[in-house]
């Protein structure tokens, strides 16, 4: 579920010792990190490969929603001369829906387009870049923003400008005002983004080393840590997500990406690659940690393609989950009893009180007034209602801190995501849980740089090489 992790508290300053060394390895084991090579297909095709989403009300215009979808995990800064484009014959979608019933009532999508000023060059920029139409910048992307809905297909934008990969900074001396001009107004109000990002995911991944080679004394390392990733961001008023356009009333939308690519390839002798027959989905992300350690290896690709309305299949994985068993059997501390209802509504159908044992009435679809309840369906999905406000102190634990502008009620960049779901996991919503369930973690609390005050809100992309950070 886990994409990149920082550091995460082995365990909780209240856990006893004993409990603390087994849970100082748990956390990497639920970090498979959200979508980061999470399916064996997609891990191939990493232009293909959804990272993360993210989906919180604008800290800076709460009368708007921001939605994050990242792509290519662990770019390398110096990864030249070809960097890291976003793929041009694949559809981006950020999708919508708004009554519940599983099914996309709005998507956002983008596809790009790749020209060179010059082909009699390997250089990704020939010279100093001080805007987006420098002509020194020798390789472009640009890309169409349409809005999808039952009505048809509106194309929002025609010819957006990508902010490109970070070079450098001898080649981009100013890349905060290359990235700053890559945002785009939308009709209608908001705006989006289209470049790269310093990957704001944080979490340990160095679990698969025999958990931590023995020594615990390690864990902490956030793996992801000066890696950048591929963005694409914007920001809508919260009428345009909204059922019938009013956010007072239908509050709560649920959110995930997608990355479709046209069936069929041809190959011709110069190694020009031709598609058509249509989109097929071949990457989804919503909530992190379901296809990295819900679903099991043998079905994580069928998950990728597959729709939320669809999700009934995967649904036995989610109430008897893997994880806790295996815990036990390694940690020994108990895995709660299944089937775990609790987990459902996490991840299937948005915290309750008529779903399960949560006492707050928080992002369920069934929420929306102007829903009609039988068409709900429990899906996958990242839930955010609208009217819970920006926190003035936002907690990384989100609503296991108190604090329910944060996940699972939508995912801020800030959200200690790895450490909610391993609590989660090991039953801190259920009540009478171990105390030391409280304190699991990973020790990778915080991203390494901050994140920016205004939209897209990411940090810029990372320059220095990771091997010297």
């Amino acid at each position: 579920m886990l994409r990149h992790s920082r550091r995460r508290t082995a365990f909780g300053a209240v856990a006893a010792i004993a409990a603390a060394a087994c849970v100082a390895s748990l956390a990497p084991m639920v970090s498979q990190a959200s979508s980061h090579r999470e399916a064996p297909l997609v891990a191939g095709e990493p232009q293909l490969d959804n990272t993360d989403v993210y989906a919180f009300v604008s800290p800076d215009a709460p009368d708007t929603v921001t939605m994050i979808a990242n792509w290519v995990p662990f770019e390398e800064p110096n990864g030249g001369p070809n960097f890291y484009p976003f793929a041009n014959d694949a559809a981006y979608d950020i999708n919508i829906d708004n009554d519940g019933d599983a099914r996309a009532d709005l998507i956002y999508r983008w596809t790009f387009t790749d020209s060179y000023r010059s082909k009699n060059t390997f250089l990704y920029n020939t010279g100093v870049v001080t805007s987006l139409d420098d002509p020194d910048l020798n390789f472009r992307q640009t890309y169409k923003l349409e809005a999808i809905t039952a009505s048809g297909t509106t194309t929002l934008i025609s010819n957006g400008k990508v902010a490109p990969s970070r070079v450098g900074n001898a080649s981009m001396p100013n890349y905060q005002q290359l990235a700053d001009s890559a945002i785009t107004p939308v009709p209608g109000g908001g705006k989006t983004f289209a470049g790269q990002g310093d990957d704001p995911f944080f979490l340990d991944l160095r679990i698969f080393d025999l958990l931590y080679g023995g020594d615990f004394s390690e864990v902490g390392q956030d793996t992801v840590r000066g890696y950048n990733t591929n963005t694409l961001a914007i920001q809508v008023p919260k009428s345009v997500l909204a059922l019938k356009g009013d956010a007072v009333r239908n509050p709560v939308a649920g959110i995930w990406s997608t990355t479709s690519r046209q069936r069929i390839e041809v190959v011709d002798t110069l190694n020009d690659r031709n598609r058509y027959g249509g989109w097929q989905q071949v990457s989804r992300l919503g909530m992190p940690l379901v296809n990295e350690v819900v679903v099991p290896v043998g079905r994580k690709d069928e998950f990728n393609a597959t729709a939320p309305r669809n999700d009934a299949r995967f649904a036995p994985f989610v109430a008897n989950p893997e994880v806790p068993r295996l815990v036990q059997q390694i940690y020994k501390i108990p895995a709660p009893a299944t089937p775990r209802q609790d987990l459902v509504e996490v991840f299937l159908t948005g915290l309750c009180k008529a779903c399960g044992p949560v006492a707050v009435d928080l992002n369920s679809q069934r929420l929306n007034k102007d829903a009609d309840p039988a068409a709900f369906m429990p899906s996958e999905q990242l839930r955010l209602n609208m009217s819970i406000p920006p926190a003035a102190k936002p907690n990384r634990l989100g609503v296991l801190g108190g604090d329910n502008a944060g996940f699972p009620n939508g995912r801020r960049l800030t959200d200690d995501v790895t450490d909610v779901t391993l609590r989660v996991a090991e039953g801190v919503l259920l009540p009478n849980h171990p105390a030391a369930v409280d304190g699991l973690g990973d020790a990778v609390d915080a991203n390494a740089v901050a994140f920016r005050g205004a939209f897209p809100y990411l940090a810029l992309p990372n320059v220095v090489a990771v091997n010297q950070n």
